[in-house]
Protein backbone atom coordinates (compact mmCIF):
# COMPACT_ATOMS: atom_id res chain seq x y z
CA UNK A 1 0.00 0.00 0.00
CA UNK A 2 1.45 3.34 -0.64
CA UNK A 3 0.14 7.09 -0.45
CA UNK A 4 -2.58 6.90 -3.34
CA UNK A 5 -4.16 3.69 -1.85
CA UNK A 6 -4.04 5.32 1.15
CA UNK A 7 -6.02 8.69 -0.67
CA UNK A 8 -8.45 6.38 -1.87
CA UNK A 9 -9.51 4.52 1.18
CA UNK A 10 -9.77 8.39 2.77
CA UNK A 11 -12.38 8.89 0.23
CA UNK A 12 -14.61 5.58 0.45
CA UNK A 13 -14.25 5.82 4.50
CA UNK A 14 -15.73 9.64 4.07
CA UNK A 15 -18.08 8.58 1.03
CA UNK A 16 -18.48 5.00 0.05
CA UNK A 17 -20.64 6.05 -2.75
CA UNK A 18 -18.39 8.12 -4.86
CA UNK A 19 -18.10 6.62 -8.40
CA UNK A 20 -14.45 5.59 -9.00
CA UNK A 21 -14.49 8.47 -11.61
CA UNK A 22 -15.63 10.89 -8.78
CA UNK A 23 -12.24 9.23 -7.05
CA UNK A 24 -10.35 9.98 -9.87
CA UNK A 25 -11.23 13.74 -10.48
CA UNK A 26 -10.77 13.96 -6.61
CA UNK A 27 -7.24 12.51 -6.51
CA UNK A 28 -6.23 13.63 -9.86
CA UNK A 29 -5.49 10.13 -11.45
CA UNK A 30 -7.28 7.78 -14.01
CA UNK A 31 -10.41 6.26 -13.13
CA UNK A 32 -8.84 2.86 -14.66
CA UNK A 33 -5.97 3.35 -11.36
CA UNK A 34 -8.87 3.88 -9.21
CA UNK A 35 -10.75 1.00 -10.29
CA UNK A 36 -7.34 -1.35 -10.13
CA UNK A 37 -6.59 -0.47 -6.46
CA UNK A 38 -10.08 -1.11 -5.40
CA UNK A 39 -10.10 -4.05 -6.54
CA UNK A 40 -6.80 -5.14 -5.16
CA UNK A 41 -7.44 -3.42 -1.85
CA UNK A 42 -10.31 -5.76 -1.94
CA UNK A 43 -8.59 -8.72 -3.44
CA UNK A 44 -6.42 -8.47 -0.29
CA UNK A 45 -9.06 -7.94 2.67
CA UNK A 46 -8.27 -4.37 3.35
CA UNK A 47 -11.51 -3.41 2.20
CA UNK A 48 -14.03 -6.03 3.73
CA UNK A 49 -17.50 -4.34 2.65
CA UNK A 50 -19.12 -1.21 2.28
CA UNK A 51 -21.36 -0.26 4.51
CA UNK A 52 -23.93 3.28 5.14
CA UNK A 53 -23.27 4.65 8.56
CA UNK A 54 -26.93 4.65 10.56
CA UNK A 55 -27.96 6.27 13.71
CA UNK A 56 -29.11 3.20 15.75
CA UNK A 57 -31.37 5.53 17.97
CA UNK A 58 -33.75 6.88 15.15
CA UNK A 59 -34.34 3.09 14.34
CA UNK A 60 -35.53 2.04 18.02
CA UNK A 61 -32.10 1.04 19.65
CA UNK A 62 -32.09 3.79 22.37
CA UNK A 63 -29.83 1.05 24.79
CA UNK A 64 -25.92 -0.29 24.22
CA UNK A 65 -24.28 -1.97 26.68
CA UNK A 66 -20.64 -3.04 27.10
CA UNK A 67 -20.22 -5.98 28.71
CA UNK A 68 -17.36 -7.44 29.58
CA UNK A 69 -16.98 -11.48 29.59
CA UNK A 70 -14.56 -13.17 31.96
CA UNK A 71 -13.82 -17.06 30.38
CA UNK A 72 -12.55 -20.25 31.68
CA UNK A 73 -10.83 -23.54 30.52
CA UNK A 74 -9.14 -21.73 27.75
CA UNK A 75 -12.57 -21.49 25.48
CA UNK A 76 -12.21 -17.98 24.78
CA UNK A 77 -12.14 -17.83 20.76
CA UNK A 78 -14.83 -20.29 20.58
CA UNK A 79 -16.83 -18.39 22.52
CA UNK A 80 -16.18 -15.01 21.02
CA UNK A 81 -17.07 -16.42 17.48
CA UNK A 82 -20.32 -17.65 19.01
CA UNK A 83 -21.22 -13.98 20.63
CA UNK A 84 -20.29 -12.41 17.19
CA UNK A 85 -23.06 -14.25 15.72
CA UNK A 86 -25.55 -12.73 18.00
CA UNK A 87 -27.83 -10.18 15.73
CA UNK A 88 -27.66 -7.20 18.55
CA UNK A 89 -23.79 -7.49 19.10
CA UNK A 90 -21.89 -5.10 16.98
CA UNK A 91 -18.55 -5.80 18.22
CA UNK A 92 -16.69 -8.36 20.14
CA UNK A 93 -13.03 -8.23 21.94
CA UNK A 94 -10.15 -10.45 23.20
CA UNK A 95 -8.76 -8.08 25.97
CA UNK A 96 -5.89 -7.50 28.41
CA UNK A 97 -6.79 -6.73 32.03
CA UNK A 98 -9.02 -8.29 34.43
CA UNK A 99 -11.55 -9.74 32.19
CA UNK A 100 -11.47 -11.43 29.02
CA UNK A 101 -13.53 -9.93 26.74
CA UNK A 102 -15.69 -6.53 25.78
CA UNK A 103 -18.61 -6.75 23.47
CA UNK A 104 -20.49 -4.16 22.63
CA UNK A 105 -24.26 -4.65 21.78
CA UNK A 106 -27.81 -2.27 21.31
CA UNK A 107 -30.99 -2.93 22.37
CA UNK A 108 -34.27 -1.95 21.36
CA UNK A 109 -35.65 -2.09 25.11
CA UNK A 110 -34.71 -3.36 28.37
CA UNK A 111 -36.07 -6.63 27.95
CA UNK A 112 -33.90 -7.35 24.97
CA UNK A 113 -30.76 -6.57 27.11
CA UNK A 114 -31.84 -8.81 29.82
CA UNK A 115 -32.52 -11.61 27.93
CA UNK A 116 -29.06 -11.16 26.18
CA UNK A 117 -26.89 -11.03 29.18
CA UNK A 118 -28.97 -13.97 30.58
CA UNK A 119 -28.07 -15.95 27.75
CA UNK A 120 -24.91 -15.01 28.01
CA UNK A 121 -24.69 -15.99 31.63
CA UNK A 122 -25.99 -19.58 30.34
CA UNK A 123 -22.96 -20.43 27.87
CA UNK A 124 -20.41 -22.39 28.82
CA UNK A 125 -16.62 -21.46 30.05
CA UNK A 126 -19.08 -18.16 31.08
CA UNK A 127 -17.74 -17.47 34.31
CA UNK A 128 -19.34 -13.64 34.75
CA UNK A 129 -20.28 -10.72 33.05
CA UNK A 130 -20.35 -6.90 34.01
CA UNK A 131 -22.37 -4.96 32.28
CA UNK A 132 -22.41 -1.06 31.72
CA UNK A 133 -24.91 0.97 30.04
CA UNK A 134 -24.27 3.85 28.05
CA UNK A 135 -25.88 7.18 29.11
CA UNK A 136 -24.61 9.51 26.56
CA UNK A 137 -23.06 8.82 23.29
CA UNK A 138 -20.35 11.65 22.66
CA UNK A 139 -18.25 9.75 19.34
CA UNK A 140 -19.24 6.44 17.77
CA UNK A 141 -17.59 6.32 14.55
CA UNK A 142 -14.78 3.79 13.01
CA UNK A 143 -13.63 6.07 10.35
CA UNK A 144 -10.50 6.53 11.35
CA UNK A 145 -8.64 6.48 8.04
Amino acid sequence: MDETDIKILKALVLNARLSSRQIAQKLGISTGTVLARIRNLEKIGVIKGYSAIIDYEKLGYELTAITEITVSKGKLIELEKEIAKFQNVCCVYDITGLTDAMVIAKFKTRKELSDFTKTLLKMPFVERTNTHLVLTTVKEDFRIV
